[in-house]
Parts: C-alpha cells; structure tokens; sequence
C-alpha cells in the first residue's frame, strides 16, 4: 500500500502505485484538457505530484510538449535566475566490497588499480583543487568497512576543511558515501559537512537486488531508507538521484518525485538537489549491455519535467554528459554542474597514466575549469562558488522556505558575484577575466536587491580586488 509518510521504503516507494501511476499517464498522455490542468497547476510554481508529474513526462503532443520546455525554463528563472554553482568530485578511495554490477569498483574487478588516499595526498589533492579556483567538493568512497571506515571519512573532511592555500579554501565538502547508521550520520553532521548525497541507481526493487548481487548494498530496504537516517541524524540537506540507463526511465522518474515527497511529508523538506547521471563506459563496464539507455531529447525532457515538478530543488548534472548536453539542459533546470573534473582517485595532483588509472567512469567533458567559467558566462550564465547559505545556517527547511518564497535571489545573487570576482581575480585566466568583468558590471546593474545589498556588493568588490578575502560569501 502506498504511504509516502510511512518510514517503510516498501511503502513509500510502492511498486504497485508506480505500475499504477504509469498506466495513468499512458491513458491520458494525449488528453489535452488534463495536460492543461496539470500545467496551469504547474504554472503556480508549488510543484506537481509524481502522478501529474509523469503525465507531462508521457505527453506526445508536440504543441504542450514546448509549453512544458517553456514552462521549466521559466521556473528555472525565476527560483535560480542566470546562476549556475561549481563544484568538483574528489575522490578518496575505490576500494569497495559490493558487487554493483554499473560500477568498475565492484569487488570481483581484480585488474583495477585500488588506490586509498593518505590525508597528505588528501592534501595535495586539495590544493590541486583550489589551484584551479574551487570552493566546493564532493567527496567519493567505494564501501569497504576495513579500507574506508567512517573515522577515514571523518579524518578527511577534517583535512579538507584545515587546508589554506594562497587564497584559496574548500568551504563546503558534501558526502557521497555508502548508506550507514543514524549515528554515523550524526557524526558527519558533527563534521560540518554540506549535503549528503545517495543515488539510488534503481527504484524498481527486483531491478536493484539483480544489480547488487553481493555486499552490503544488496539491502534494498537499508539503502532506500538511508536518507530518512540521515535525517534523524540532523543532515537535512540531502541529494538524490538514480542512474538512467538501469531501468525504463518513467519507472525511475514516478520513484524519484515519490521518494521526494516521502521526504517532505515526514520531515517537511525535500531533496536538496536532484542529480540525473546516465549509465557511462567504464574499466570492464560497458553501457551497452544495459538496454535502457535514453537519448538526448528524453534526457532534456526529463530536466524540464523534474524542474517543473519540484521547482524549488536544485539540479545538478556532472561531467558525465557532454558540453553540448550540458548546455541544453542548463536553461531547462539545471542549477549545479562539475568542472574540470576527475573520477580517478588521486586524478589531479598526481594522475596514473590512462592504462593504469581507477576512474570510475568515462567523463564526456573533459574541459577545464576555465574554460567552463568563460563558457558558463558567454552563454549569459553567472557562475558561483557560493557556500554562504551552508556556513550562515540557511539549511533544510530554512533554505526551502526562503527559495520556495522565491526570495533566494537576494542572496545567492549578490554573493555570486561576489565569488565570481574572487574566482576572476585569483584564478582566470585574461580571456576569461575579461568576459567576467564584463559580466559582473552587467548584473550590478539588474541587481534586484535592496540598495542596502547592492552598496555592499559594491564595498566587497573593492575588498576583493585589493586581495581582502576576509568575510563571508
């Protein structure tokens, strides 16, 4: 039976009700007067239920197929306007002992290098990442008990965090580890970590146990009710996603927004972010075994659909996809990209040689950093390496009320350009410094803040240009 406040995944993400909520939206994908009711709900900016959600989703009417496009791009502006935050992957170890079958770290994979970084290469790795202007990390570890226990975790968030270098500082680590225990969960939240992030690869429960034959996360019940735990431990900014590509795609999509509203119904705030990676070649993995692939028009159909449905949820898409790809899916609802990034661990201080490396999988994207920046703002996008609402408490539901108000232009913007400038004058290159001041004098100018903030942005302008980086973003 489906109860999206019951505590019981089985219950929350009911197989039956998803099986249900697709027979629904194959019925009525061309009924245009109840695609008009579900768009003019949609157009109040509260969100779609994952029944309403996945009609859009079915829809083959061309004509509200570009109202649904046009619809996600105008959410998309109107909760995050032209901002777009950077972050990198930083990969600490890929010793692992499931048996995911998407995933090179799979324990029977003896021909991969295993690596595990020692805090002083957590180090090195770290200023390799400032170097190239970050501000904002995503740490990786394969699940393995004796190789990566939580105290590692916990020694290397302590490490990033203590690393200063010229003028460079990590300011928000989130955690992308295995599913643990509520206490476990309290201690990373003790940490001072950003978002806890889980994808759930799978929502279809048979699907998921064929997929994780062996280890730990062969639990589907344990590892779909993680982020309830993490709750309970006082994390309440946390990241979903699932792998597109394992599954048909509507089944994944209709279990994605159920496990959001799950979150909202109990602990009234849903998923922080939102991710959508897709099945990638890897060391002994090749995607084409998985039939469930997507193309690039379902891929951006996807985007604007969940961006429409939950308006108020950042969406993040990584070097996985390609610029191109990227770029399409940018105006439709993404909030969130990586940059410059690796998948191997150890990949930016001191890189194995391609035939040795560990990379979890291939990266489509393979520009740097700088050339993403410039690339962000000559398409009219503001980049951001702004971590001021994590570090100022505006989390969880305190974050969700003001974006849901639509009044988190008022900060995220003046601190985006503030974090810009600082990128631009620590980091860029002169064809992108160029474009940036450009830039910047451009979004002063449509600051929509009060004059109170824009007077400020103007004072921290000078204090970064003079090399102050002493206050907070």
């Amino acid at each position: 039976m489906y109860n999206p406040k019951s505590n019981n995944a089985d219950e929350f993400i009911s197989h039956d009700e998803i099986l249900d909520t697709l027979k629904f939206a194959d019925e009525n994908k061309n009924n245009i007067n109840l695609i008009n009711e579900i768009l003019d709900k949609a157009k109040q900016g509260k969100g779609l239920t994952h029944r309403e959600a996945s009609v859009l989703l079915a829809c083959e009417d061309d004509n509200k197929n570009k109202e649904i496009f046009e619809l996600a791009k105008k959410i998309k502006q109107d909760y995050y306007g032209n901002r777009i935050v950077l972050f990198a992957p930083l990969y600490l170890s890929n010793y692992c002992v499931n048996g995911c079958v998407y995933c090179p770290y799979h324990s029977k994979n003896k021909h991969i290098p295993r690596r595990k970084l020692s805090q002083e290469e957590i180090k090195n790795e770290v200023i390799a990442l400032q170097d190239m202007g970050h501000k904002r990390l995503a740490i990786e570890a394969g699940e393995d008990p004796v190789n990566n226990p939580l105290e590692y975790i916990l020694d290397s968030i302590k490490t990033i965090y203590s690393i200063k270098h010229k003028n460079g500082a990590i300011r928000r680590v989130n955690v992308n580890i295995a599913a643990t225990t509520v206490e476990n969960y309290k201690k990373l939240h003790e940490a001072g970590i950003g978002t806890y992030i889980l994808f759930q690869e799978t929502y279809h429960k048979e699907s998921y146990e064929r997929l994780h034959p062996t280890g730990p996360k062969h639990n589907y019940k344990y590892h779909t009710e993680a982020m309830d735990r993490a709750m309970q431990g006082g994390i309440d900014d946390v990241g979903l996603g699932v792998l597109f590509g394992l599954e048909l795609y509507r089944y994944e999509f209709a279990g994605l927004l159920m496990h959001a509203e799950h979150l909202e119904a109990v602990y009234g705030v849903g998923p922080h972010t939102i991710s959508v990676p897709r099945i990638r070649r890897a060391d002994d993995i090749d995607p084409d075994v998985f039939d469930n692939g997507i193309d690039d028009d379902t891929f951006a159909k996807i985007v604007a659909c969940i961006r429409i449905a939950v308006p108020y949820t950042g969406m993040i898409v990584s070097t996985r996809e390609t610029a191109e790809c990227r770029e399409r899916v940018l105006e439709l609802g993404i909030s969130q990209i990586s940059g410059g990034s690796k998948t191997s661990v150890g990949g930016y201080f001191n890189p194995m040689p391609e035939k040795e490396e560990s990379a979890q999988f291939d990266v489509s994207d393979r520009r740097p950093l700088d050339e993403v920046i410039k690339w962000l703002m000559e398409l009219g996008y503001l980049p951001s390496f702004c971590t001021a609402c994590y570090r100022n408490g505006r989390t969880g539901d305190r974050f969700m009320e003001i974006c849901k108000d639509k009044q988190i232009h008022n900060f995220c913007h003046p601190n985006a350009i503030l974090t810009l400038k600082e990128y631009l004058e620590d980091y860029a290159s002169e064809d992108t410094k160029k474009v940036g001041n450009d830039l910047i004098e451009k979004e002063l100018k449509i600051l929509e803040s009060p004059e109170c903030i824009k007077l400020k942005v103007a004072e921290d302008l000078e204090k970064i240009h003079s090399g102050d980086r002493d206050f907070c973003f």
